[in-house]
């Protein structure tokens, strides 16, 4: 029978020489991806020339920091880096702030002290550099800057500031675009640490299971726009609904990035009221 089948093959092999057939091989440069690039879902947006040009060269700010840079361990073995400002007296509060897909620059630092000041100075106030030290302000490198970093990178930078501010923490977060989808992220990783988010203009989480593990509502700031659309806000507030969690929002008649001084297309009237709503939420988390 071993002879017999022995035999067969040779016959097949021999046709298939015969004709020119050639076995079906592995492809040699065939990668095995083994992490996913960072979403948000903001990632599939950076090569599209029409979200880009929604994000102008953000102008150039000068301001005097009241915080300071800082860096602390990351459970995959690296540091990260952030900027702080401490409250005047010791405290367990604390303000998660996530930066643009520009990266950590002056004007994320600038809205850490805004909302430093505005809380009055009694909540500790944290913008965590994603980027790991790269910011830019070209449209198209800050779309591979995005597209570039890691979900499990992101996700230890955020766990480590976690474990930085400390297990009594309360934790709220405010984040634009690719931070707004981090604002919310982070607000999943808080856990029961969990306060609040505020989400300016970022793509929400669709998995209803993971938003069923929130441990606070949160407070979205959209704008009129194709991308984070009103259909994907429409869903992002079904998806809250069956998750039993809270979401408030409004849709502004403005611009994507309206809500940044340093854009060109920066619409002051819709930023302050959006600011206005921000800090009001803010407060009544901190019980302010």
């Amino acid at each position: 029978m071993n002879k017999l089948w022995l035999s067969l093959n040779l016959l097949v092999v021999s046709i298939m020489g015969y004709f020119g057939a050639k076995p079906i091989e592995q492809p040699e440069n065939q990668i095995t991806v083994c992490h996913a690039p960072v979403s948000g879902d903001m990632a599939q947006f950076a090569n599209d020339p029409n979200f880009i040009a929604l994000h102008p060269a953000p102008e150039t700010i000068k301001f005097v920091a009241e915080g300071e840079s800082i860096t602390y361990p990351t459970a995959d073995g690296n540091t990260a880096s952030a900027y702080i400002v401490k409250a005047k007296k010791k405290s367990d509060k604390w303000l998660f702030v996530y930066q643009e897909w520009w990266g950590l620059n002056d004007h994320i630092r600038h809205q850490a002290d805004v909302f430093y000041n505005d809380l009055g100075g009694k909540v500790n106030v944290i913008a965590l550099d994603m980027y790991d030290g790269k910011s830019t302000t070209n449209p198209q490198e800050a779309g591979k800057l995005m597209q570039g970093v890691v979900e499990t990178r992101l996700e230890n930078i955020v766990k480590g500031a976690i474990t930085y501010a400390g297990p009594k923490a309360q934790i709220a977060n405010v984040g634009w675009c690719f931070g707004g989808s981090w604002s919310l992220k982070s607000a999943l990783l808080g856990g029961k640490q969990t306060i609040g988010s505020v989400m300016y203009y970022g793509m929400p989480v669709k998995d209803v299971e993971k938003l069923k593990t929130l441990n606070s509502d949160v407070l979205g700031l959209f704008a009129t726009e194709q991308y984070i659309s009103q259909q994907v806000i429409e869903d992002f507030a079904a998806n809250m609904k069956t998750a039993n969690k809270k979401l408030t929002y409004k849709i502004f008649n403005a611009v994507h990035g309206f809500s940044n001084p340093s854009n060109p297309k920066y619409d002051e009237a819709a930023s302050k009221e959006a600011y206005g709503m921000a800090i009001g939420y803010l407060k009544e988390k901190y019980k302010l």
